[in-house]
């Protein structure tokens, strides 16, 4: 038999460890003579078409558990706890009771271990956003959310404040020639990046018809509140950063990956929620386990996400630097849409979700936005256990997109911006600065979570128009 190894295996698909097993013991008897590469191409060939393998007594254990799986005919009925796991509250006053429901929801499944809820916390789908639950072997595809990877990005540059409103009008050109906003399209020049060579786009047959779309949408951000814009960073003295106090320009984006994330999202979902049964109103907590082959589907694909929605950054941040011939100095990013594997203070090893809220393991530096108008906080993480070592995505959301369109007209919506200081392309009024939450009282809530290591102030900001 060739040297055929799990790592051979979950290359070609077979990411269940189970039926890793069954595959390795069943070559090991029945076909001691192939070669590795007869064996790999037989076992594409069971897995893309079972059932012309069960009559074969050599291959139908395989090909049965394949089918089982294909099927998705069994599921699981799970009922909630009756003690709830612990929760801690940061900002509770200024949190809508519809999240704080949503996160005592979670806290009542048998697969929780512990959560957070973050003071920027709105009402989402399944999790609540500013939401943090830490799981015993178990993923929620909507602990996570749809924009798998949704994170921050900031280049500081050394050049001085005036730098902007000298070289105003270049910026805007860059920003309007180097981003691209929406659901359809892309850049006029093709992006390239090493995620896009990845092989798990041709290892997970989910993932193959959704390459093209990924290598269109490279470089480009979605709608809603993701931005990319220049502004001015004020580092405080003894900064982590190790810089001179002093200002700096910043180039900062929000966005996530794409359709790409969206698709993965929505797939495992309803994977999840076919498997896992819940009581009605907890359904979209649904879970997959870590050791089913849909469980490590979803954390390949979601890891994939995450590089591609790095690359997305890496790439915006590229071509708008070299367009306008600067240089970053620095570049600090983070997650915030995100599943990791983490251990407890008590060495327990969980999934830890974040769900629209930063990682701040003692350390760890990330960056919080307020609004177009608001400033955005580089801080560094103190690693707080109840928070499990989590803080806030952002201001959040204080009105509903349709009651920020209601309340503001565009016109307002300027003099607000004019007042101070910020140039906008595109932009939406459903993204206007009275639609979130006073970013300072979000910053005074987390104190115990995170050091302020600077400020940053938005100058030209590029959003997606409708």
């Amino acid at each position: 038999m060739g040297n055929l190894r799990t790592k051979d295996l979950s290359k070609i698909g077979y990411l269940n460890d189970q039926l890793r097993s069954l595959v390795i013991n069943t070559v090991s008897k029945s076909f001691k003579h192939y070669s590795k590469q007869q064996l790999l191409d037989l076992l594409v060939a069971i897995k893309n078409n079972p059932e012309a393998y069960l009559a074969n007594e050599q291959t139908n254990k395989i090909a049965e558990r394949i089918i089982g799986r294909v099927q998705g005919a069994t599921y699981t009925v799970h009922n909630l706890v009756d003690e709830p796991v612990p929760v801690k509250i940061y900002g509770g006053k200024e949190i809508e009771q519809s999240a704080k429901r949503q996160m005592e929801l979670a806290r009542l499944l048998p697969v929780s271990v512990q959560g957070a809820l973050m003071p920027d916390a709105h009402m989402g789908y399944g999790l609540p956003i500013g939401g943090v639950l830490a799981t015993e072997n178990a993923v929620i595809p909507y602990a996570v959310g749809m924009d798998i990877g949704c994170r921050m990005a900031l280049s500081i540059i050394d050049e001085s404040e005036g730098f902007i409103k000298r070289y105003a009008y270049q910026i805007k050109q860059a920003l309007k020639n180097n981003t691209h906003f929406g659901m359809e399209g892309g850049l006029d020049i093709r992006q390239e990046h090493e995620v896009l060579e990845s092989s798990i786009f041709d290892e997970i047959a989910f993932l193959k018809p959704l390459k093209g779309k990924a290598v269109r949408q490279l470089g480009t951000s979605g709608k809603g509140n993701h931005f990319v814009e220049f502004g001015e960073i004020e580092l405080f003295s003894d900064n982590t950063l190790g810089l001179p106090a002093k200002k700096y320009v910043a180039l900062l984006t929000h966005s996530g990956s794409r359709g790409l994330g969206a698709a993965i999202a929505m797939h495992y979902t309803k994977i999840a929620m076919d498997r896992c049964k819940l009581p009605r109103h907890a359904q979209q907590l649904a879970w997959l386990d870590m050791d089913t082959e849909a469980g490590q589907e979803y954390w390949i694909s979601m890891t994939l996400a995450g590089d591609y929605a790095k690359a997305c950054h890496d790439r915006i941040h590229t071509n708008l630097l070299k367009a306008l011939g600067l240089k970053s100095i620095c570049m600090v990013d983070n997650h915030h849409n995100f599943a990791w594997k983490e251990t407890l203070e008590d060495g327990k090893e969980v999934i830890l979700h974040r769900k629209g809220a930063t990682p701040a393991g003692i350390g760890e530096l990330g960056i919080i936005p307020g609004s177009m108008t608001a400033p955005a906080y580089l801080v560094s993480g103190k690693g707080n256990k109840d928070a499990l070592y989590s803080a806030s995505h952002g201001a959040g959301r204080a009105m509903s997109r349709k009651k920020a369109k209601d309340s503001m007209t565009s016109s307002t919506m300027k003099k607000l911006l004019s007042k101070s200081g910020v140039d906008l392309i595109g932009g939406t009024v459903e993204e206007n600065p009275l639609a979130y939450k006073d970013i300072d009282l979000v910053m005074a809530a987390q104190k115990e979570l995170v050091d302020v290591q600077g400020k940053f102030y938005p100058r030209i900001v590029r959003m997606h128009k409708d």
